[in-house]
């Protein structure tokens, strides 16, 4: 349960007509992903529209998913919060719930050092026993973590097993799988504007976190296999070509505007966006369409209703 590999899908989370969570949809989301290969889930991230959930609504759907995901694959949830007492209490409840393991974030907004990031996340992993990671995310949260950092971390909390790395640096790939020597699995995001997938592979990560997933989930999992033979790291970077102007689509605007807008397109159970963000409409829907028409995912991968 603890070695991260392959596509681990960061998921939205579904809204029905009347603003409340889809549970019946997440159960659709959920089987779709483990139906096609992926490795493992996470829940609450910035795709999921965390910000946007109240405290009560997040420990239901924790509640809910680990019941739908029954075991069968790996599920992790953000517990990222504004402050560390927030971020340990969430870490606490999802453990007593029976979840795989937590993700954990500088808080947003407020740019601690280095030395105050360290203090808040040695207190967030040392205050559960279930595996943990950390998501360098600077471009949201306002602050990088830096190689000697996550090291650090590493060295004192042996449940801690995954660095999901967003940002445009081979040298942070090469740094944190150099100091880390393996213990810490990498898994990058696949934002197409810092391109870090092959890169992560062939440093020794051992995976993606992505939102590709939630469109293509077989294609995913198979470009995000660690490379450990030559085979499949041709398969790796044939198939990541071949779907890389979709991950540009998906990401033309902030997650999960378009993931959803994807969704809905497939016939899944995508829903509307919570305010303020707006839905996908007009001339980037029609394109959007057209994408995953022209390169066979609506086939693939549509519900007929």
């Amino acid at each position: 349960m603890t070695n991260l590999t392959g596509s681990w899908v960061a998921m939205p989370t579904p809204f029905t007509e009347n603003n409340e969570i889809d549970y019946d949809g997440f159960s659709v989301l959920i089987d779709r992903q483990i139906k096609y290969g992926t490795s493992q889930l996470f829940i609450l991230g910035s795709a999921g529209e965390v910000t946007l959930l109240t405290l009560e609504e997040k420990k239901k759907i924790v509640h809910e998913v680990i019941k739908m995901v029954a075991g069968r694959i790996p599920v992790f949830f953000s517990a990222s919060a504004f402050t560390t007492d927030q971020s340990i209490e969430f870490a606490r409840y999802c453990e007593k719930e029976g979840a795989d393991g937590v993700v954990f974030t500088v808080p947003p907004y407020v740019l601690v050092p280095q030395t105050a990031a360290f203090a808040h996340l040695d207190a967030c992993m040392g205050s559960i026993g279930i595996p943990c990671g950390i998501y360098n995310n600077p471009s949201r949260l306002g602050v990088m973590l830096t190689p000697e950092t996550i090291k650090a971390l590493s060295d004192k909390h042996p449940h801690f097993v995954v660095d999901k790395e967003a940002m445009p640096s081979v040298e942070q790939l090469v740094q944190v799988q150099r100091l880390c020597q393996g213990k810490v699995k990498i898994m990058c995001c696949d934002y197409p504007k810092y391109s870090i997938v092959l890169p992560t592979l062939a440093v020794g990560g051992t995976g993606t976190a992505n939102i590709g997933g939630n469109i293509i989930p077989e294609e995913c999992a198979k470009y995000s296999r660690p490379w450990t033979d030559m085979k499949i790291v041709e398969e790796s970077r044939e198939l990541y070509f071949k779907w890389f102007p979709l991950l540009q689509e998906l990401y033309t605007f902030s997650n999960p505007i378009v993931i959803k807008a994807a969704l809905n397109i497939l016939g899944l159970p995508g829903g509307h966006l919570r305010k303020p963000y707006q839905d996908y409409a007009g001339r980037h829907l029609a394109e959007l369409e057209q994408m995953m028409g022209e390169m066979g995912v609506i086939d693939k991968y549509g519900v007929r209703k």
